[in-house]
């Protein structure tokens, strides 16, 4: 067993971008991985700059750049001002300390939620509303949780722990930051251990790089292949998929090409048989099992 933990964050477009590789490593791996996240808490509020200078159009345009070269949905319309992240970063603490196991239900829905509709990743109500959509939690209860002293006390010992990356290989590879006063991973850096041995793959990466990194920290682990079509996929991730994360799941290799159009033609062909659902979601889709 392999204990694989995320630092990320809600709000970084990268960690968001990251997915499709990180569910390959999910499909590949299976329980052979034991997954812990850790949130990083960019920013817990906008600062005056970032709200003096918001440009609608030019955020939404920035996100377009990330959605053409790596595929995941973004929002067709810009937000209306800058937004903070630590609420919704306890709100995803607040999720795995009440009911642990849901945190990465609700970080994923609140990923989604930021980058394809208009939620505030600093805004209670906001965050409420989001996490109402993921089924099996109580909305109320996480949101109604977010300022606990508990809550609070596990997030900051959360930030403590993604500013601890003084002198780590992912300093090295310079894919850090200094953030407070610390050297901190950056979103969505994720470190593999078995014991006392670590290995890091810092920041965002390629899914080569993660193959790379556990060939050669764990060479005995078993891989399972990528499937003939998407259903055995809908079936694996039972909160649903978007069409970039299917079209990597589907293809072969260590370094794989995604076809992102013959991903959806499948996942359109099971939608027609009654296989599959499609919920439109900003300029995509999340694709369902049936």
């Amino acid at each position: 067993m392999i204990e694989a933990t995320l630092f990320t964050d809600a709000g970084c477009p990268w960690a968001y971008s990251a997915n499709p590789a990180l569910r390959v490593l999910e499909w590949r791996f299976r329980d052979q991985l034991s997954w812990r996240l850790v949130m990083i808490g960019l920013r817990e509020e906008a600062s005056d700059a970032a709200v003096r200078t918001y440009d609608a159009e030019r955020a939404l345009a920035r996100w377009q750049v990330f959605e053409s070269r790596y595929g995941m949905p973004f929002a067709v319309e810009p937000k209306s001002r800058a937004a903070g992240t630590g609420r919704g970063c306890r709100a995803v603490v607040a999720a795995g300390q009440l009911e642990p196991g849901s945190e990465w239900r609700v970080f994923r829905a609140l990923q989604i939620a930021n980058f394809t509709g208009s939620v505030f990743l600093d805004d209670v109500e906001s965050l409420r509303e989001a996490v109402r959509r993921v089924e099996g939690v109580d909305a109320d209860r996480i949101a109604d949780a977010i300022d606990d002293p508990g809550i609070v006390a596990e997030y900051e010992r959360q930030r403590a722990e993604a500013r601890s990356a003084a002198g780590t290989p992912s300093e090295a590879q310079d894919k850090t930051t200094v953030s407070d006063g610390a050297v901190r991973y950056t979103a969505p850096s994720v470190l593999f251990a078995r014991g006392d041995e670590v290995a890091h793959a810092g920041g965002w990466q390629p899914l080569l790089s993660y193959d790379t990194v556990l060939a050669n920290f764990a060479p005995d682990l078993e891989r399972a292949p990528a499937p003939e079509s998407p259903e055995p996929l809908l079936a694996f991730f039972p909160g649903g998929l978007t069409t970039a994360e299917v079209a990597l799941l589907l293809a072969e290799g260590s370094d794989p090409v995604p076809d992102r159009e013959a991903a959806e033609a499948a996942l359109s062909e099971l939608v027609e048989n009654g296989s599959a659902t499609r919920l439109a979601v900003g300029s995509d889709a999340i694709w369902r099992h049936a």
